[in-house]
């Protein structure tokens, strides 16, 4: 059959990520030890606590059946308890939470049912890649809005609803900021809803990264400015926060009118998390706050080795105050090379892969991604190896 009868594959790009994972296993294969630092994949297991819940909930033969695709009632309300406690956000879990099976999942599906051929929608560039290929894969249009340091992204997005025609029915955005680590402040968020409101433009916020901040930064949810549930609706994932990423445990909370179609969509599609995984969410969400401090704390000492093992081989780059990544601009002496190629360097000379920029955008071509996903040995490892091939 016609590779053309696949229209929406055929709208995706390369998978650039699976270039440099093919350079990373073949350089393994052939017996070469190299340090991944390219996937944001948690390398430590959950707490214990909520490892024996889901062990226990296992062993019960009711917990094997069917379940909820919009979750069971209890988590649900653990989500919301959770909201209030966090950030002061009140949530009916009837009608404005809904458990996802992951982020990704949620947040694909909601944009399929919110958005068809002729819609058009604002991603930031870089950003991450599901928040562009989501309105690529529903065959709506995409307005890239530049969110590098040396611009004014409130600027640029004004600019952009203004100029498209039709104007924008989403804005997706996701702070603290996969790939480039930029954080904001509430008033960002107020300028934000104002702006949806204005334009009658529905707010998709990825808010995975809330717990993964640093030195006295507090991530805002976009939720805690007034109205904001008329236009928004944010997304949290249990994956950095709990180390769960394989249980693929996240929900959406907000604007009644999106969680409904949300609800109803995935009504069609599947029948929610396995039940114990979700009562062993309930026991996450519900739990004190030091263990999730603890693997921040782990995060940022790891952060901090990085960096300064970057500033040692002269690759200045500032700190990051959220998420679990490092956005490190390419030394100038490189640049040109662009990240993909910059990245097959690392690989091949220094033995640490990476993720290139150019997968996050085009406007991303100038960075490489460190994700924090080894100990601190590793990363001293990969710092010297580095040195070597720069």
């Amino acid at each position: 059959m016609e590779s053309d009868c696949f229209s929406r594959i055929n709208r995706l790009p390369p998978y650039v990520f699976g270039i440099v994972n093919d350079l990373k296993m073949k350089a393994r294969q052939a017996g070469e030890d190299i340090i991944d630092l390219g996937m944001g994949n948690p390398d430590q297991p959950p707490p214990d606590f909520i490892i024996d819940k889901l062990c226990e909930a296992a062993h019960n033969p009711r917990n094997h059946h069917y379940s909820a695709s919009r979750g069971i009632p209890k988590l649900r309300l653990a989500i919301c308890d959770w909201y209030r406690r966090r950030f002061g956000v009140e949530l009916d879990c009837e009608t404005e939470a809904i458990a996802t099976i992951g982020v990704k999942e949620g947040l694909a599906h909601l944009v399929w049912a919110l958005l068809g051929p002729g819609d058009v929608a604002c991603v930031p560039n870089p950003t991450y890649p599901i928040h562009t290929y989501s309105i690529i894969l529903s065959g709506s249009d995409v307005r890239t809005i530049p969110i590098l340091e040396d611009t004014d992204f409130m600027e640029n997005l004004e600019g952009a609803i203004r100029l498209s025609w039709p104007r924008p029915k989403l804005l997706t955005l996701s702070f603290p900021h996969n790939p480039t680590t930029m954080v904001v402040d509430r008033s960002f968020f107020e300028k934000v809803v104002e702006l949806a409101k204005e334009h009658q433009m529905f707010v998709i916020h990825d808010f995975a990264y809330a717990d993964m901040v640093f030195d006295g930064y507090r991530a805002p949810s976009i939720l805690e400015v007034p109205g904001a549930k008329e236009v928004a609706v944010e997304f949290f994932s249990l994956s950095k926060s709990y180390n769960m990423p394989g249980w693929r445990v996240g929900f959406a909370v907000g604007n009644p009118t999106l969680i409904h179609a949300l609800t109803r969509i995935k009504s069609y599609l599947d029948y929610g998390m396995f039940q114990p995984i979700q009562i062993a969410s309930i026991i996450a969400l519900n739990s004190p706050p030091e263990p999730v401090q603890q693997i921040v704390g782990m995060y940022r000492s790891r952060r901090d080795t990085l960096i300064n093992g970057l500033n040692r081989v002269g690759w200045p780059i500032e700190p990051p105050k959220g998420t679990m990544f490092v956005w490190a601009k390419i030394p100038d002496t490189y640049r040109k090379m662009g990240s993909l190629e910059f990245t097959k360097l690392l690989i091949k000379e220094a033995k640490v892969a990476v993720a290139p920029g150019i997968g996050f955008g085009e406007l991303g071509d100038n960075y490489v991604r460190f994700a924090l996903v080894e100990n601190e040995d590793r990363i001293r490892q990969a710092m010297r190896g580095i040195k070597r091939a720069l």
